[in-house]
């Protein structure tokens, strides 16, 4: 007994030591770090700018705004004397030293960049498809091309029906192999959270593939083989959209889409590519699900039999970013929506799937690769396995996420409200 108590003492003592050792880290943290918020907003119509980059110029530091505009940003002390680069799709590019931003309420208009339309289009390749299998050989030049660790923030929610079911997040550092070789990525987890309770709901029996590792894969020119593999890419049809610009560059559009005798899961959408590079600069696609029982193998990871699940809508966004003349993976998010029904059930549950990606930090830094990292993430995690609670309300530190809709602890409110009613 006594031998009992010593070692429960020792403990609590382990757990005192460690509680006092992440509080002053967390206020260190806070001590070498500026924190910025506002909104990113269209100077004509007002209206707010989602997944807009803040970028801060000559650092690796960057942000993206969540879709009601907002951002959150953290800058260490020692950058204050830089600026902020502000883009997005179809608009001019804009500079803003840090020193104009307010801690709250910073307000950022974007003006569209000139339609030059007419006159771009008359220089567009004359083969889609060609221009395409041309970014895609160029990742060599275009694309970062060393070993490079990378600090992003990731968060998945589920919905059921509109309303929260489950929500996660974490920080983690991304071991990024070259785009030229077909080593596979690792993930480590630094920090994660959720909070929810859903043992009364069906995702309790569940398991959709999903996680970190699906986010990465969303990189079509680090990973083409998961949309234009060598032997699908016979099998897509390519066309010319009507050219933009980003950050006042030429950008071609390519739309791309299935053939019409192709009866599996495939893929359509568009892709930006830069016409100075041929750098593939964003994608937009969709997963063909009509086909509901193979749409199905691609997501279900395991269902009790009595449960039938078929996905409804699959939609992938990919962005890059550049620096020093090479582009590299910057965010991604992924929307599924789901069909759950049970057989002694008359309804059907709808359930919806979303996780983000963004890249907040990143240095090409060869001697973390030297050692095997530690606590490294399965390539089928699914990041709700691995979290724990919101116990720490200075959780985050000085690392960046996007900003959520609302705040976390309001939507973890009513997810506990929605789940003592059920």
């Amino acid at each position: 007994m006594n031998y009992s108590i010593k070692k429960n003492s020792l403990r609590i003592l382990c757990l005192l030591f460690f509680l006092s050792i992440l509080s002053s880290q967390t206020s260190i943290y806070a001590q070498n770090n500026q924190e910025f918020k506002g909104k990113v907003i269209d100077a004509d119509s007002k209206k707010s700018m989602a997944l807009a980059d803040l970028i801060v110029i000559g650092t690796n530091i960057s942000t993206i705004t969540n879709s009601e505009g907002e951002f959150l940003l953290k800058v260490p002390n020692a950058f204050m004397d830089k600026s902020v680069s502000i883009s997005y799709l179809g608009y001019k590019k804009l500079q803003m030293p840090l020193r104009k931003f307010k801690n709250k309420k910073t307000r950022i208009s974007l003006e569209r960049a000139p339609t030059i339309l007419a006159k771009v289009d008359v220089n567009v390749p004359e083969n889609a498809k060609a221009l395409v299998l041309k970014a895609l050989s160029l990742k060599g030049e275009n694309y970062v091309n060393d070993e490079t660790v990378m600090t992003s923030f990731y968060r998945e929610t589920i919905k059921k029906r509109n309303k929260n079911a489950l929500l996660s997040e974490a920080v983690l550092k991304i071991f990024k192999q070259p785009y030229t070789t077909r080593k596979k990525d690792v993930i480590t987890l630094i920090k994660a959270r959720k909070k929810t309770d859903y043992s009364r709901l069906d995702t309790l029996a569940l398991k959709l593939q999903g996680g970190p590792f699906s986010a990465l894969q969303s990189d079509i020119i680090k990973h083409p083989y998961y949309v234009f593999s060598a032997n699908n890419i016979k099998d897509y049809t390519f066309s010319f959209g009507r050219s933009t610009q980003i950050n006042n560059t030429l950008v071609y559009v390519v739309n791309f889409k299935q053939n019409k005798n192709v009866t599996r899961p495939m893929y359509n959408g568009k892709l930006f590519i830069d016409a100075n590079s041929y750098a593939l600069t964003s994608a937009t696609y969709n997963l063909d699900v009509s086909n509901k029982d193979a749409a199905s193998r691609l997501f279900v990871r395991k269902k009790p039999r009595e449960v039938t699940v078929y996905p409804t809508e699959a939609s992938y966004y990919v962005k890059y970013r550049i620096n020093n003349g090479k582009w590299y993976f910057g965010y991604s998010n992924i929307l599924l929506t789901f069909k759950v029904k049970w057989e002694k059930k008359w309804f059907r549950s709808r359930y919806t799937l979303q996780s983000e990606m963004a890249i907040t930090d990143w240095d090409k830094n060869l001697t973390a690769f030297l050692d095997r990292p530690k606590n490294r993430l399965k390539s089928n995690t699914i990041l709700t396995d691995e979290t724990s609670g919101f116990a720490d309300p200075e959780f985050w530190g000085a690392y960046n996420i996007i900003e959520p809709e609302k705040s976390i602890e309001s939507a973890i409110n009513k997810i506990s409200k929605q789940l003592k009613k059920s």
